[in-house]
């Protein structure tokens, strides 16, 4: 008799973004001429760099002529694009990473998703509260959450994150195997330390952990002092897998491109985490297409870091205008300076899900309710800067106006 998977069974109703996408929709219906402004999900909405699009016209055209075509390419990325983010992204931080370290992917949800495999469904998982849905949600679904009961699984270390602590979490009593953290974090919007992730790095080597680092986010941060990468802390190299992506850096969020980090000195239970993602992918991943690569590849162009730099800046523009926006209504308002997300508390005790309600029907503003990342995130909310600058002046107007 055939039997499911059900792990599946125990998730709590739909991913977040497909219930927001749901409780948009049915608004719409019900309200077809009232438009809209979306600043929940984190899509970006300007156009990719030019040096990217010129990039994929002639990996394209390359194709389409025999002496130039290729087929199947690398599973862990060509070395183009590998050497590419390692001059740029790593040597000049002072981290020693090397290219045959890195597994070009197609982007850093799948690879959050799927770095679990390499795991026993026995390991102990630790995550920031709130804190990005998929770290969850995929281990749930891989029999390592346990049981959902009361918001929470009962498995799962939750790391409380809270405006109290700066949204940085403290050294759980409870040793997991597994740490999750993301900085520029989503979904508060707070970056870390050096001096912060240091007793992370020699917490996770001193009991055999390992951190899973999200930096998606890295190219949002303003301050010089603040590291983009966890291998620019001292011993990262032997306790941490970084995953990092071009989405919301060059406007990837369509095109998927991403990459993930396994040094090889990264060894647990005396084998080779590399080596053990290598024959994953190699198994379950054909490889990203290599006109995405060659796409990826120009943002390392002298034309295409200027043009990135210019999205940055849009996006940055708007984080601005939330924060400041909303600051000045009253609110209490965390991220948009080293980070695209503003993170904002629900005004009089309102749930997170009441109030999303309230900014969809009545300022007609699609947001992102703090509840969906965690018990932590009940009474907040979060709002994206990736939206288009008019869209998010107005937006920040219309919610003005309701409070």
């Amino acid at each position: 008799m055939l039997k499911l998977n059900e792990n599946y069974l125990k998730l709590p109703g739909s991913y977040l973004f497909a219930e927001i996408a749901r409780r948009t929709a049915a608004y719409s219906e019900a309200n077809p001429g009232k438009r809209l402004i979306k600043l929940g999900i984190g899509d970006v909405t300007q156009p990719l760099p030019a040096a990217c699009v010129d990039a994929l016209r002639r990996a394209a055209g390359e194709l389409g002529v025999k002496e130039s075509f290729v087929g199947y390419g690398p599973y862990e990325g060509y070395g183009f694009l590998r050497e590419a983010i390692v001059e740029n992204d790593y040597l000049p931080r002072g981290a020693k990473i090397s290219p045959d370290e890195l597994f070009i992917s197609d982007g850093a949800k799948s690879d959050s998703g799927n770095i679990g495999d390499i795991f026993s469904e026995d390991c102990v998982v630790a995550v920031c509260d709130p804190v990005y849905p998929v770290y969850i949600d995929s281990n749930a679904m891989a029999g390592r959450a346990g049981d959902y009961i009361g918001g929470k699984w009962t498995n799962i270390v939750y790391m409380t994150c809270t405006a109290e602590n700066g949204f940085f979490p403290e050294l759980p009593a409870r040793v997991p195997d597994l740490i999750y953290l993301c900085f520029p974090n989503n979904p508060t919007g707070a970056a870390a330390t050096k001096e912060q992730l240091k007793p992370w790095v020699d917490y996770a080597n001193e009991h055999g952990s390992v951190i899973l680092y999200d930096a998606a986010y890295r190219a949002y941060i303003s301050d010089p002092e603040l590291p983009r990468s966890i291998y620019e802390i001292p011993g990262a190299e032997t306790c941490a897998i970084e995953l990092c992506s071009f989405s919301k850096t060059a406007g990837f969020t369509g095109t998927r491109c991403g990459w993930t980090v396994i040094p090889r000195a990264l060894v647990r239970g005396g084998e080779s985490l590399y080596d053990m993602w290598m024959r994953r992918q190699s198994t379950k991943f054909n490889g990203t297409a290599y006109v995405i690569q060659r796409a990826a590849e120009a943002v390392y162009t002298p034309e295409g870091k200027e043009q990135v730099a210019g999205l940055i800046s849009y996006y940055m523009g708007n984080a601005r205008v939330i924060r400041e926006g909303l600051a000045s209504a009253g609110l209490e308002v965390y991220g948009g300076t080293d980070s695209p997300y503003i993170w904002f508390r629900a005004p009089g005790g309102q749930g997170s899900w009441e109030f999303f309600d309230r900014l969809l029907s009545e300022a007609n503003v699609v947001t992102t309710p703090g509840a969906g990342f965690g018990p932590s995130g009940e009474g907040f909310i979060r709002l994206t800067a990736f939206g288009d600058a008019e869209n998010t002046r107005e937006a920040v107007e219309r919610i003005k106006a309701i409070l």
